[in-house]
């Protein structure tokens, strides 16, 4: 029998548990990520697994997603994923599949078929890495219907929407999804929706995506460019520095653990999630425009400096502080 003591405990997480649910089906704007990192430093202090927390905050999402009704039956499209074989590629067929829909796949090996995998579908989703998206655009462009939905789902949105604009005269869309490999659903992930002709022939896409739990975050492609630089360029390299000072330091991270602040090992947990994906994917990431680049130089400056002013002595003073 369960001690009464735990018995409270439990009435009152059920309870708590359900007030969560309640305030998360009043705001479903609200990302999981956001949900599961923003008390990263409050579980290392209680000492509860993030693994647990991301299950519960994962359950309750679930719990509100269940919620509402069942999006109406869509008819079935033919969709050509050009990239298909990578990790976004895969997880696109598996969500276009799931909904009935039916995929092709043009990767590398595939040109010689490009014709018959092209020329009758009804969206076209490039998933191929940043660094050769235009090129691909423009092989692809000559095979295309003037009716073809031709979308693409990369890092960069300017130049690759004028691209596709350019090349095709069809409906034309560019999006990003806010998530890397190894997300199972588009429950309560962010993708950015850039519109560029004839957004119509997309909408039972954008469809799939909310009925999910998705959420469109609705840009210009130069607004989308311009907040990419502090949210995908600049934290990837303040992330890459550490991890490589660590590394060129020899210092033990397994024994640093041991003396460890929540703080530390929070800092820790997060160069180890970006040493675990794809390196030519994060490179891509910070090289891939100029603006990128000029703003890791800035960066590197407001670094130097500051060393400066450490290895001076000099007490660091931070405008509001």
């Amino acid at each position: 029998m369960l001690p009464e003591r735990l018995k409270k405990i439990d009435q009152q997480l059920i309870d708590l548990l359900g007030k969560r649910i309640a305030v998360l089906t009043e705001s479903q704007s609200i990302s999981l990520e956001e949900q599961i990192t923003s008390f990263a430093f409050s579980l290392v202090q209680a000492g509860v697994p993030e693994s647990m927390w991301q299950n519960l905050v994962t359950g309750c999402t679930s719990a509100v997603a269940g919620r509402f009704s069942p999006p109406a039956k869509t008819k079935p499209r033919r969709v050509t994923l050009v990239g298909g074989q990578g990790m976004m590629g895969h997880f696109f067929q598996q969500k276009l599949s799931d909904a009935g829909h039916y995929v092709s796949i043009l990767d590398r090996g595939d040109w010689e078929q490009a014709e018959l995998l092209l020329e009758e579908a009804d969206l076209v989703l490039v998933c191929v890495p940043i660094e050769h998206t235009i090129d691909v655009i423009y092989k692809l462009a000559k095979y295309l219907s003037p009716t073809t939905a031709f979308a693409d789902i990369t890092s960069i949105k300017t130049p690759i929407l004028q691209t596709m604009l350019e090349e095709h005269s069809g409906p034309v869309i560019s999006l990003h999804p806010m998530f890397g490999p190894g997300i199972k659903s588009f429950l309560s992930q962010k993708v950015v929706v850039c519109s560029g002709r004839r957004d119509d022939a997309f909408q039972w896409l954008l469809d799939l995506i909310q009925n999910d739990g998705g959420k469109l975050i609705v840009s210009t492609p130069e607004e989308h460019d311009q907040m990419m630089i502090p949210v995908q360029a600049i934290r990837n390299f303040k992330t890459l520095s550490l991890g490589v000072f660590l590394a060129e330091e020899e210092i033990d991270i397994r024994r640093s653990l041991d003396f460890s602040s929540p703080i530390f090992r929070l800092e820790i947990d997060i160069v180890g999630r970006l040493f675990a994906q794809s390196a030519p994917l994060i490179v891509d990431i910070m090289l891939a425009t100029s603006e990128r680049r000029e703003a890791i130089k800035r960066l590197a400056v407001t670094y130097n400096r500051l060393a400066q002013l450490v290895i001076q002595n000099v007490r660091i003073q931070v405008a509001g502080y």
